[in-house]
């Protein structure tokens, strides 16, 4: 059983930055693939980015373009980072870290279903 911990949320001004950390317990993350979800109140969980922790490819929704990157801890194998700039009020939302223990296919990395465990999200707030 693998257990994911969010951590890095907080409050930030519009423009900001943050980086989210998702650390998992008792074992690391060889070859599994990695992503970051968020929900809003109101709305449904939707794709933020992932990786590919196999062969490193990363997959990123339309709004996290250009402004986020996902990557993991060359040192700590257990640990996937999602670093967020130029942060806006619409990213306001709980993030969540899920984590497939193997490689999903490219085009289904966005796919809630393709994940296996789940952690228990941190809120993210921007001001404006």
């Amino acid at each position: 059983q693998v257990q994911l911990v969010e951590s890095g949320g907080g409050l930030v001004q519009a423009g900001g930055s943050l980086r989210l950390s998702c650390a998992a317990s008792g074992r690391t993350f060889d070859r599994y693939s990695v992503a970051w979800f968020r929900q809003a109140p109101g709305k449904e969980r939707e794709f933020v980015a992932a990786i590919r922790l196999a062969d490193r490819n990363t997959r990123y929704a339309d709004s996290a373009k250009g402004r986020f990157t996902i990557s993991r801890d060359s040192a700590k194998n257990a640990v996937v980072y999602l670093q967020m700039n130029s942060l806006r009020p619409e990213d306001t939302a709980s993030y969540y870290c899920a984590a497939h223990p193997g490689g999903v296919i490219y085009g289904l990395l966005g796919v809630p279903g393709q994940y296996d465990y789940w952690g228990q999200g941190t809120q993210v707030t921007v001001s404006s």
